[in-house]
């Protein structure tokens, strides 16, 4: 049976030594005080381990089954939602109005690692929820916020998004689904879709799907396409629930991973929908609940990528083979643990610097969506919109590796299911998919983002590298050493990058596009590096200052130090790619490959 620890520790050390979260101006941050954040993650970190965490390999094991047209969750699930629900963690970071805590998302953001963590398939049903109310929140009307966000911030509704067409994925252009406007206002919306995570089952009184179709008689392609409200049941004026609605689970899909989540075709047979926002504007209304998904997803690679990591060192330290080739560490014992060897250090601590920078990472991005949010700061709003990509491509491509070589710490047995480790990997593949593909998210980057308000975002992230180099600079010759200097080079050579787009991509946009991914995943080392470097810098300080657990500060330096040296590096290989152009890519006629 696989175990998981709360990253409490860790997370604290972030928010209060490294972003100085209660130090900030944010409204709202003045609240989180270390000893306050100390308590709520404490108690979510009980729910992840001990409620959450003994569903994961159930919901693997068990699914889903859909029968006579209700879906129904794996054993434990429904006990488990209601408790989630009754310490308020769906409504933690939502407004107060609708029932919710107003924390900000930061913290949201921390406890949400944890349940993803521990169950992410389980953690999905109120993840989805959260982006679906958020939605509401931003675009709804007073009436429907009224409506659904106080039965959705407490769970007792959840939420869906319905994208997906069988023909129509990235390209939502392409899609069928059709809304004919009715007398009343409303719409009949009928047609298909895929993919649906949590779109039918048995934790939630109603279910409220977000829909994308057509208006009839709208303009085409992408510009033509609305949101829509579409409640599984009816909601009377009084609030109460009505006649159920024209919309019905088909099948659930059977998928590699993420088992214990309901994943549902979905059909809508004249269902009665509520245009959300404006007419042929849903894509704009949408991605206020995909840019937050895709933050989410990108904190679902972290959370495989520390799980399985936990699992492994513990193998790793507990299972013997060979002998340590300087000497013997476990003379009394037929074998040395595996710990000892140095291959299985390098993988170990890929891992660990992976999951510890990524969770940095994470929580500088909720910051930054606090301060986009709560300040009404444009400048965060551009920049955390610059890095979206980077966190849902780079960290969900990253953590389903991380998966693969925590497996690979077992040998044989983590090919085998009951040591569990191959849910992490099978569940982390996923989080590369959905919400955007990989592929589209560095398109997304390349395409759009950098060049985004004249690119004025990426630059000003260029010129917060600079800042922190110059004004850490000096403070140590380690800190120099190991963390400014490396962090320069590395972007430095991003730079580099996004200079041969602006002198390539116009005479030919394959130069441009066929660079993408490199540059998102070269993008992503120096957002860790830069995240390395801080963190050794307030671990330094800490020890400066006299920090009692010196072995955790101590440790945190050495792991950024592995980070920078062995991962940072491979910003150099990424602009060679990068630097080949499209001909290597484009060479082959489609005909010869």
């Amino acid at each position: 049976m696989p175990i998981y620890n709360a990253p409490t520790k860790d997370s604290q050390f972030i928010l209060h030594d490294v972003l100085s979260v209660s130090a900030s101006d944010i409204p709202g941050y003045t609240e989180l005080e270390r000893d306050f954040t100390g308590a709520v993650l404490e108690e979510a970190g009980k729910v992840a381990s001990n409620v959450l965490h003994p569903l994961n390999t159930v919901g693997d094991t068990e699914g889903c089954r859909l029968e006579n047209g209700v879906v129904y969750t794996p054993t434990g699930f429904k006990d488990a939602f209601e408790q989630v629900k009754e310490g308020g963690w769906p409504g933690l970071d939502m407004p107060e109005e609708y029932g919710g805590q107003n924390m900000p998302y930061v913290l949201g953001t921390a406890v949400g690692e944890m349940f993803s963590a521990a169950n992410q398939a389980f953690t999905m049903y109120q993840g989805l929820t959260h982006g679906a109310a958020s939605a509401i929140l931003a675009h709804g009307s007073d009436e429907q916020k009224n409506t659904y966000l106080p039965k959705m911030v407490s769970c007792d509704w959840t939420g869906t998004m319905n994208l997906t067409e069988p023909h129509c994925g990235t390209d939502l252009g392409l899609m069928r689904t059709k809304a004919e406007p009715q007398e009343d206002g409303s719409y009949k919306i009928t047609g298909q879709k895929i993919f649906i995570s949590a779109g039918e089952h048995d934790m939630a009184d109603n279910i409220v799907h977000l829909v994308l179709a057509k208006i009839t008689g709208g303009p085409e392609g992408i510009k033509g396409v609305s949101l829509f409200i579409v409640p599984k049941f009816l909601v009377n004026e009084d609030g109460s629930l009505g006649a159920r609605n024209g919309v019905s689970c088909g099948k659930i899909e059977e998928k590699m991973g993420i088992h214990g989540n309901s994943t549902c075709v979905m059909n809508y047979d004249e269902a009665t929908g509520y245009l959300l926002g404006e007419e042929h504007k849903g894509m704009r209304a949408m991605f206020t609940m995909m840019n937050e998904a895709r933050l989410g997803v990108g904190m679902q690679g972290l959370a495989q990528a520390d799980a399985a990591y936990q699992n492994a060192l513990e193998y790793a330290k507990d299972r013997l083979q060979g002998r340590d080739v300087t000497g013997a560490k476990n003379p009394d014992g037929p074998a040395d643990p595996l710990i000892v060897h140095p291959d299985i250090r390098r993988s170990l601590m890929d891992q660990k610097s992976f999951a510890e920078g990524a969770r940095a990472f994470i929580l500088w991005g909720a910051t930054l969506i606090d301060q986009a949010h709560r300040s009404k700061d444009k400048d965060a709003d551009g920049l955390i919109s610059l890095l979206t990509p980077v966190i849902k491509g780079f960290l969900t491509d990253e953590g389903y590796d991380m998966t693969v070589r925590a497996q690979q710490v077992y040998g044989g047995h983590g090919y085998i299911e009951e040591w569990g480790m191959s849910q992490y990997t099978r569940d982390a593949r996923i989080a590369m998919i959905y919400e955007g593909a990989n592929g589209v998210q560095a398109l997304d980057l390349v395409g759009r983002k950098l060049a985004q308000d004249g690119g004025k975002h990426v630059m000003a992230f260029f010129d917060m590298v600079k800042e922190f180099c110059k004004t850490s600079a000096g403070q140590s010759e380690s800190l120099d050493r190991d963390f400014i200097e490396p962090l320069k080079k590395a972007s430095k050579d991003l730079q580099q990058a996004g200079m041969y787009f602006m002198q390539n991509g116009m005479k030919n946009p394959n130069n441009a596009l066929a660079g993408s991914y490199d540059f998102m995943h070269m993008f992503g080392h120096v957002c860790l590096g830069l995240m390395w470097a801080r963190m050794a810098k307030a671990a330094q300080a800490a020890l400066d200052g006299g920090a009692s657990d010196r072995d955790f500060y101590e440790t945190k330096i050495a792991t950024g130090r592995y980070y920078m040296s062995r991962r940072l590096p491979a910003t150099a290989m990424h602009l060679a790619r990068i630097e080949s152009g499209a001909e290597p890519v484009m060479a082959l006629e489609a005909a010869n490959f």
